[in-house]
């Protein structure tokens, strides 16, 4: 990739969990080369990164598809909203969720129809891993998502937002990274933003003090984004206890219990 689009590394490479990324210098320009293993979620990247074109998202120069290999705008890797206070970082998420929501797409996946399939899949789920969590909180979580299903926005949503994935920027002070495209209703992805941070919101006051910030800078309602954060934080409190994961199941059940009836 590096002589195809005359690169010269410049630096030494750091990685998530799914891609190695190197910075490059093409003549009197840096950027960074994002590889990773090809794959339907390569294309879906790249279609997002085009879509938005640089509105709130890390720049896209050139992809290959077909090798995993993206070059893109250099953003300062060491300087994420993880490195904020998170109230800070709730602020600047919302806003963000407000300046990623253009006209979307219509043909990608929208936030009802995932709020109306995982609706009906939450109980059966439940009952297979045991009923380990109390009934309650399934049961406002189906109640939401029944509302949530019938959502007609058809704004852009990014549906993996969170602390992790903002980077400070040289265009404007932040960019949201590896964004997943939908259609619908920007605070999908309200409960993530509170999950990944939540350890430092030591009791339910800051957590919903956390919320009341997310919600005023992203500009929804306060009740439509609590069934947002009840329903997301049960279903991934249930995937989370599938896939043998520990602490996340915790923090998806303080979200409920602080969110719950």
């Amino acid at each position: 990739m590096c002589r195809r689009w005359r690169l010269q590394i410049a630096g030494e490479p750091v990685h998530g969990s799914n891609a190695l990324v190197f910075p490059v210098r093409q003549g009197d320009s840096m950027f960074v080369l994002r590889l990773t293993p090809p794959g339907d979620e390569v294309a879906e990247q790249v279609r997002a990164l085009r879509f938005w074109d640089g509105r709130g998202t890390v720049e896209l120069v050139d992809a290959d598809v077909g090798t995993g290999a993206m070059l893109l705008e250099q953003l300062d890797s060491t300087r994420s909203l993880l490195h904020v206070p998170a109230r800070e970082a709730m602020v600047v998420l919302g806003a963000m969720m407000r300046r990623l929501a253009v006209p979307a797409p219509i043909d990608v996946v929208s936030t009802a129809d995932v709020a109306n399939r995982r609706a009906a899949a939450l109980r059966q789920e439940w009952l297979e891993l045991g009923r380990p969590f109390d009934e309650s909180f399934l049961r406002q979580a189906v109640v939401a998502g029944s509302t949530l299903r019938r959502s007609e926005s058809a704004l852009a949503v990014n549906a993996d937002l969170h602390s992790a994935q903002v980077l400070r920027g040289v265009r404007g002070p932040w960019s949201t990274v590896d964004p997943v495209l939908m259609r619908g209703d920007i605070a999908f992805d309200l409960a993530r933003v509170l999950w990944t941070r939540i350890d430092e919101m030591p009791g339910r006051r800051s957590i919903v003090s956390h919320f009341e910030d997310v919600v005023e800078a992203a500009g929804f309602g306060v009740d439509h984004g609590r069934d947002w954060v009840v329903f997301r934080a049960v279903d991934y409190w249930l995937w989370g206890l599938r896939a043998g994961l520990t602490e996340d199941p915790e923090r998806c059940r303080r979200l409920v219990q602080t969110f719950s009836n």
